[in-house]
């Protein structure tokens, strides 16, 4: 029986954890089996999943652990080439040293210089310091987006992985918000990334194992967004536009978004009041905290790596448990008592 086959009396199928491995409920012919060891039980791509059966009281738990078929850590970005946009900061220089660490080439732009000194940097596995190189582009401007990936092509000779991250926006009354910004929010967030997406795609179809793309969405674009409404509602048309493009882009091509929820970067504290404010607002979060562009660089790993071979058209929502239902507060406040 294949991984991800379900029997009665077997929930669940197949599980991956981030990066490392995957619980599976046994098929019924392993269930009070002696067999222990490893078994290779399916073929994906470049990977085999090889499964441990380990006894558990009267029943045994299969254990999968991924490795490519010559051993390689499939999260070893060596010789692969990523293009982070906006990377210089926040989460994207998160996201920047999450791959540089990796391993990857990575290329990060802007609309402003970044000195060489200041460009995000890691040290990968071999104790190596890698650092990003730069490339100014505005990405509103279509033809600056083609150019700056031709120049990472130009550079490096191949684009492996494109993740979109340049993005954001001012609050604005919706009601009395200039056409002008709207428009530039919409270009912005939405079609920057459709331009930079498509001069990739370009490369990426006459690569022989293709690439992946990752959009940067919001958790802004699954729920209102007041004071952001442009905003909000160009990221959720960025995750209708990575479900469309993986479609048409596939099978070359995986695409998918990642939609963020409260992220502390180096500019949380002031837009949340200072550490008192940063506080009460992680204080609503299930998880009881703000996310951090290490947690967001992870699931981009992921996304990228063969890890995610069947994984494209995606969104996924990294809110640590989104948020708390106001309801819920304002029948606790009338409560006696």
């Amino acid at each position: 029986m294949a991984l991800g086959d379900r029997r009665p009396g077997h929930g669940g199928g197949q599980g991956h954890a981030l990066g490392v491995c995957c619980g599976v409920t046994t098929p019924d012919a392993a269930v009070g089996s002696d067999r222990q060891g490893p078994v290779v039980t399916d073929l994906m791509l470049r990977q085999v999943i090889v499964v441990w059966t380990v006894p558990v009281g009267t029943r045994e738990v299969a254990v999968a652990a991924h490795r490519t078929t010559d051993g390689d850590d499939p999260l070893d970005f060596g010789g692969r080439v990523v293009l982070v946009t906006g990377g210089g900061r926040g989460i994207g220089r998160g996201i920047t040293e999450a791959f540089l660490a990796a391993g990857a080439d990575v290329v990060v732009c802007g609309r402003t210089v970044i000195a060489d000194d200041a460009l995000p940097e890691a040290r990968d596995a071999r104790g190596r310091v890698r650092r990003a190189g730069f490339v100014t582009a505005d990405l509103r401007d279509a033809d600056q987006a083609t150019a700056l990936v031709s120049a990472t092509v130009e550079r490096h000779g191949r684009l492996d992985v494109l993740v979109n991250n340049a993005g954001g926006s001012p609050n604005a009354d919706a009601a009395t918000a200039s056409p002008r910004f709207s428009a530039a929010i919409v270009t912005l967030n939405l079609l920057a990334p459709l331009y930079c997406a498509q001069a990739a795609n370009t490369v990426m179809q006459t690569q022989e194992d293709g690439g992946s793309i990752v959009n940067i969405a919001s958790v802004s674009g699954l729920r209102p967004s007041p004071g952001t409404a442009a905003y909000g509602a160009a990221k959720a048309g960025l995750v209708n536009l990575t479900q469309s493009l993986a479609v048409e882009w596939a099978p070359k091509v995986r695409v998918n978004s990642l939609s963020a929820g409260l992220v502390a970067t180096e500019a949380a504290d002031d837009h949340y009041g200072g550490a008192e404010g940063m506080a009460a607002v992680a204080a609503t979060v299930p998880l009881g905290r703000f996310g951090t562009p290490a947690d967001m660089a992870g699931i981009c790993l992921f996304l990228a790596s063969p890890l995610a071979a069947y994984v494209s058209g995606a969104n996924v929502v990294a809110h640590g448990g989104g948020e708390r239902p106001a309801f819920l507060t304002a029948v606790e406040d009338l409560a006696p008592g």
